[in-house]
Order: C-alpha cells, then sequence, then structure tokens
C-alpha cells in the first residue's frame, strides 16, 4: 500500500487541499494495465485520491487486479521520486479505495473502501443488506472502512438503474436536503452527490449548496456528468469538496494527453 502509515485515509481526505479531484476506475471497462497508466497520468495532474469500482463490477478478481496495478505503479513512482532530488515522495502517497457495487467486489490491497450506503435506494440490499455481507470481510482484510452516505439524482445513469435509485429530482431540493440532513445526522464523513456515469448534467448547484448548509461537518463528493472543468468549477463554487471523474478519463489511451487535459481541467476546477 502507498499510503503513509502514518496517516489514516480519512485523514489524507480531511487535510488535502480542497477542492480536491477523485479519479474513478471502472476495472470492467479497462484493463488493469491501462488502469495503472490511468491513474499515474491523473495524479501527475493533480489527483488526490483513486476509486476503484463501478456499478456493475460484482467480482472481486478484475478489482483485485486493477487495485494490485495501480498501486505497483505508484510505488515505482514513489520509489524514483526518492532517486530525484527535486521530487518529493508525498506526491505519491495516493490512497486507493474501493468503490464497491457490492460485497464481493473487494481487495486487500486496497488502502481502504466507501463503506456506503445508497441512501434512496427502493432496494434494502443497497441501503443495508450489501453492507451486512461485506462488514466482516473488510474487517479482515484490515482495509480502513470510510462511512459514506451515496445520494443519487437524476438522471440516475447506470447506477441508479441498478441501485434502483428513487431518484432526486431537480426540483426537489427539500428531498435533497432532508436526505444530506439524515446522512451529517449519521456522522457520515463523506456525502456523496451522484448524477450518474456519463450523465447529460450534473447535480444541479443549488442542491450542492443546501447540501454544504446542512452538513458542515462532512465532506461533499459530487460526481456524473462532470464533463469539463468548467461545470466542475460551478460545483465548487457552491461547496462541492472533491469533484469525482470517470468516463472522461476512459477517452484517452496516450498518458501524456491525458495529463494535459487533466491538468487543465483541475487548475480550471479551482480558479
Amino acid at each position: 500500500m502507498v499510503l503513509n502509515d502514518n496517516i489514516s485515509v480519512l485523514q489524507h481526505l480531511r487535510s488535502s487541499s480542497h477542492p480536491g479531484h477523485i479519479l474513478v476506475i471502472d476495472p470492467d471497462d479497462q484493463t488493469p494495465e491501462m488502469a495503472a497508466k490511468r491513474s499515474i497520468a491523473c495524479v501527475l495532474a493533480g489527483t488526490r485520491c483513486i476509486l476503484v469500482g463501478g456499478s456493475t463490477a460484482v467480482d472481486g478478481t478484475p478489482v483485485h487486479d486493477t487495485v494490485v496495478a495501480i498501486q505497483e505503479s505508484l510505488e515505482l513512482c514513489k520509489w524514483n521520486a526518492t532517486q530525484d532530488s527535486e521530487a518529493s515522495e508525498d506526491d505519491w502517497n495516493i490512497p486507493v479505495l474501493l468503490f464497491p457495487a457490492g460485497a464481493r467486489a473487494l481487495s486487500p490491497a486496497a488502502d481502504g473502501i466507501t463503506f456506503m450506503t445508497l441512501m434512496n435506494s427502493r432496494n434494502l440490499q443497497f441501503v443495508m443488506g450489501e453492507q451486512v455481507l461485506g462488514g466482516t470481510i473488510v474487517q479482515k482484510m484490515n482495509i480502513e472502512p470510510i462511512p459514506m452516505g451515496y445520494i443519487v439524482f437524476a438522471p440516475g445513469g447506470k447506477v441508479g438503474e441498478v441501485g434502483e435509485a428513487d431518484l432526486i429530482l431537480p426540483d426537489q431540493k427539500e428531498r435533497c436536503v432532508n436526505y444530506v440532513a439524515a446522512a451529517e445526522c449519521f456522522g457520515f464523513p463523506l456525502i456523496y452527490l451522484e448524477a450518474g456515469s456519463g450523465a447529460s448534467s450534473p447535480v444541479p448547484p443549488e442542491m450542492i449548496s443546501a447540501a454544504k448548509k446542512v452538513a458542515p461537518n462532512s465532506m461533499i463528493v459530487v460526481g456524473g456528468g462532470m464533463h469539463n472543468g468548467k461545470l466542475a468549477q460551478q460545483s465548487v463554487n457552491a461547496g462541492a469538496d472533491w469533484i469525482v471523474t470517470g468516463n472522461l478519463t476512459e477517452e484517452f489511451d496516450d498518458a501524456a494527453e491525458l495529463e494535459k487535459v487533466m491538468r487543465e481541467y483541475i487548475q480550471t476546477m479551482r480558479s
């Protein structure tokens, strides 16, 4: 594991400069080698956390192989930094977290797991069932659980479909506030507002602002529909602490080109 033993994943997430960028890697959409290549390019561009998982990745084998490939690449880059007086090892202390669709999509090679409840699912299996199945496994793997409230907004994408979400619509700000307030009362350090992978539009900024107001003690994570840095910037200005992208990076096989695009993306996001 690459993350410094003296700092927990949650401490890393809280201490990182906000707004921060999170890369999500779907093992079903790329080989482990390509996932590692894209991860390194994004870290060079400014990414500070990597999630591995997806809406349909329920088999642990591709998840584990992908986590291992990313961790090995980060370790190599960290070692290279020790040989360069102008480089910093800390730049490569990037947590690799599981972002599972279910209790079987796990890996002991990860630094931690977003131990989440899909709060607005109609199916209790996604609210608490998979969590009950996976809790003892996570403990045996000795990976850090990061409790997270996961709330899906329209259009919802694949996660909305697979997770049987009762989507929050653009005119339902009160529903958004109620869910986020409940997540804050549960004490979730992360609250993820998700529009769905590759969504045509992101979570509305007014929803993000309302969420931040009622959950001042949580980090607000926003993903789905973040097609460019300007959209990410709007979410940041509304109160997002972390912006998540995934589909965008899958458009690039060339690492140098991806690094350039993501560097511009993150700079715009933070401007």
